[in-house]
C-alpha cells in the first residue's frame, strides 16, 4: 500500500536545449500545459553535481490528458555530459519513460506521420498491454502503453508520463525498494528469457523483466490528473549492466530523476530511514520554486538512480492571472475538483 505516495509527479530530463526540446515534446507528446520556468541556483545537490553549487533553468510541463509531466533541466553554469557508451537495454538507471495512451496502433501511426523514429512495431508486453517504443532528438526513450484513462481527451495520441523502465543488478532488492518505499505491490508480470515485443530496443540475450503496478494511492491535490502509474524493471542476466550516470552529474544529458508527488513528507522520511533507503536530500523547509513551492527530498534505488518527492505546498493554477493555490491551507486527503485542474489549460503554450 501507498502509504505517501500520491502518483508520479514529473520526470526530470537533463538537456543542452531547453526550447528546442520542450518544443519537441509538444508536437510529439502534448507537453504544452507551461507549470513553471524558474531560472537558479541547486545549493541542496551539491553531492550529485561535484561539489559545487551549479546554476540552471528548469521547465515544468504537463499534458491535460493526464499522467505526469516532464521537467526538462538545462545547466547554465556548465554544458552537461552526455553517456560515454551507447545505452542499452539492461544498463543500470532509467532506460526510458512510459507513456499512456488509449489505442497504441493509433498513437504508432500519427507519431510516425509527425516525424517520429519509432524503435519498434506494436507488440504485447507480458502484461497484456500493446506498447511501443520511440525516440527523441536526442536519443532518449518513451515507451508507449496502453493504460489507464485519460484526465481529458484533446484527441492527442499521448497523454503524460505513466511510469519508467529501469534497468537493475538485482531484481529481488529492486522489488523490495519498489514496492516497500513506493508501493508498487502488484506483480503485474514476471518473465524470465528473451524478450521477442522489445525486438529494435534488447540485444540478443536474456532479461528478467517484471512489470510493478500499485494497488492503491494515496490522494493528493492533482491525483484526477495524474493518474495510475507502473513500474518495469529490467534485468541482464548476464550481469553486464553498465551505471548509466556513472561519472557524471545529476542534470547530465539524459533521464535524471523519477519524481513522486507525496504527503507527509516527515512521515516518508521516517519510513525510508527504516527501511535503510535513507533520504540523501532534504530540503526540510518550503522551497521556493519562485511560481511554485513545496519540500523536496531523494532517496536513491539499490543501483542508485535518483528518487525525488516532492510535497508541494504552493501551485499556480494561471500564471498570467496571478492565480496561485496554498495547499497547505486546504483539508489534507482531499484531491483539487475537476474544473479548477482544468484550469491549468489556461498555461498552454503553442509551438
Amino acid at each position: 500500500m501507498a502509504e505517501f505516495i500520491c502518483g508520479i509527479q514529473q520526470v526530470g530530463i537533463g538537456t543542452d536545449n531547453l526550447e528546442k526540446d520542450w518544443s519537441w515534446y509538444r508536437k510529439a507528446f502534448s507537453m504544452d500545459i507551461n507549470v513553471f520556468v524558474d531560472e537558479a541556483e541547486a545549493p541542496l545537490m551539491t553531492q550529485y553535481t561535484g561539489n559545487e553549487v551549479q546554476n540552471r533553468v528548469a521547465a515544468l510541463a504537463l499534458n491535460m490528458q493526464g499522467g505526469g509531466g516532464f521537467e526538462i533541466w538545462q545547466y547554465k553554469s556548465r554544458t552537461p555530459v552526455k553517456a560515454n557508451f551507447q545505452i542499452n537495454l539492461g544498463d543500470l538507471g532509467f532506460l526510458a519513460v512510459r507513456m499512456k495512451t488509449k489505442n497504441a496502433e493509433s498513437a504508432y501511426a500519427e507519431l510516425k506521420s509527425l516525424g517520429v523514429h519509432a524503435l519498434t512495431q506494436v507488440e504485447e508486453n507480458p502484461a497484456g498491454n500493446k506498447h511501443f517504443y520511440v525516440q527523441d532528438p536526442a536519443g532518449n526513450w518513451f515507451n508507449v502503453v496502453e493504460a489507464g484513462t485519460y484526465f481529458k481527451d484533446e484527441q492527442n495520441p499521448t497523454g503524460g508520463v505513466f511510469g519508467a523502465v529501469i534497468g537493475v543488478s538485482n531484481m529481488d532488492k529492486s522489488i523490495a525498494f519498489y514496492r516497500d518505499l513506493l508501493g508498487f505491490d502488484v506483480v503485474l508480470a514476471d518473465s524470465t528469457g528473451f524478450q521477442d515485443d522489445l525486438k529494435g530496443v534488447s540485444e540478443n540475450i536474456e532479461y528478467r523483466r517484471v512489470i510493478l503496478g500499485q494497488s492503491s494511492q494515496e490522494i493528493g491535490p492533482v491525483n484526477p490528473l495524474l493518474g495510475t502509474n507502473q513500474i518495469e524493471l529490467i534485468q541482464r542476466l548476464d550481469g553486464k549492466g553498465r551505471e548509466i550516470f556513472k561519472d557524471r552529474f545529476w542534470g547530465d544529458l539524459g533521464f535524471i530523476h523519477l519524481c513522486f508527488d507525496v504527503k507527509r513528507m516527515s512521515g516518508l522520511k521516517e519510513k525510508a530511514a527504516q527501511l535503510e533507503y535513507p533520504f540523501t536530500v532534504d530540503s526540510a523547509d518550503s522551497f521556493d520554486m519562485g511560481k511554485a513551492a513545496g519540500r523536496f527530498g531523494y532517496v536513491e534505488d539499490p543501483d542508485g538512480a535518483l528518487i525525488e518527492f516532492v510535497e508541494t505546498h504552493k501551485i499556480p493554477i494561471v500564471e498570467k492571472w496571478g492565480w496561485y493555490l496554498d495547499l497547505q491551507k486546504r483539508k489534507p486527503g482531499k484531491s483539487l475538483p475537476k474544473w479548477l485542474i482544468r484550469c491549468f489549460s489556461f498555461n498552454r503554450v503553442k509551438n
